[in-house]
């Protein structure tokens, strides 16, 4: 006989609501959540509330021996953004939850505009490296994208992404997904960049990422070399293979 399984519920714990809220999540190539986290530091953030989850598997990420929670929001007085970085992988069932409660929160604050960044894996070429958009017709209306970022040509959205923007073609608040490929490597910092240049230059943001530039040329390095040693360790394999023939 199968379980049922029941419905996670998510809630939102933040005692200093702004304007705009911006959004990375743990998903495939962690874009996004490379992004996010790399503008809080930036801005020089703090964390100012979290969203807990009952009835989903817990993870609690550490650094430096120091325990947090999965999923926080960062904010600063005078600062319009709030940023959500979530290190919680979400699963597709429990994406509609999770939707609802943001916008239970927003409709309860007054948050005006969410902004997820995300990456997409799919077969792409280098021309595609670029970022593109998906947003309700009032975010349309109220930015001026043209100038920063193309519109996706057409595809769908699933998940966290697929959850947000449903609930936005149906409410007020005005809601975008910025989107770019990604490559199956972990991170991608190449694509976070790209993410971070789109968002930034829509909000007028002035952030300095000369670092991630460099980290960014750090991982390519890395793999590079592993790929070279794993092609490395191939040839040695097949030529030990051909002694035996």
């Amino acid at each position: 006989m199968f379980g049922i399984r029941s419905s996670p519920s998510f809630e939102v714990r933040h005692d200093d609501p702004t304007d705009v809220m911006i959004c990375g999540f743990a998903e495939f190539g962690l874009a996004g959540l490379t992004a996010v986290d790399y503008l809080t530091k930036q801005l020089e953030l703090e964390e100012t509330g979290h969203i807990s989850v009952e009835q989903l598997p817990p993870i609690t990420p550490f650094e430096n021996g120091t325990p947090r929670h999965h999923t926080r929001l960062f904010s600063k007085p005078e600062f319009e953004y709030t940023i959500l970085v979530g290190e919680l992988y979400v699963p597709p069932f429990a994406t509609e939850s999770f939707g609802d409660a943001v916008l239970e929160y927003t409709e309860k604050n007054p948050v005006e505009e969410v902004v997820v960044l995300s990456g997409v894996p799919f077969v792409h070429e280098s021309i595609d490296h670029r970022p593109f958009f998906v947003a309700s017709d009032d975010y349309q209306r109220e930015h001026d994208l043209s100038d920063h970022i193309e519109p996706m040509a057409g595809g769908f959205l699933d998940g966290i992404n697929g959850a947000l923007m449903q609930r936005a073609v149906d409410s007020p608040l005005r809601t975008a997904v910025f989107t770019t490929p990604v490559h199956p490597r972990i991170p991608d910092v190449d694509a976070a960049l790209r993410l971070i240049n789109a968002v930034t230059n829509v909000y007028d943001l002035e952030v300095d990422i000369e670092p991630l530039e460099s980290f960014a040329a750090e991982v390519s390095r890395h793999y590079e070399e592993l790929a070279a040693r794993v092609e490395e360790g191939r040839t040695e394999m097949a030529h030990d293979d051909r002694m035996y023939m």
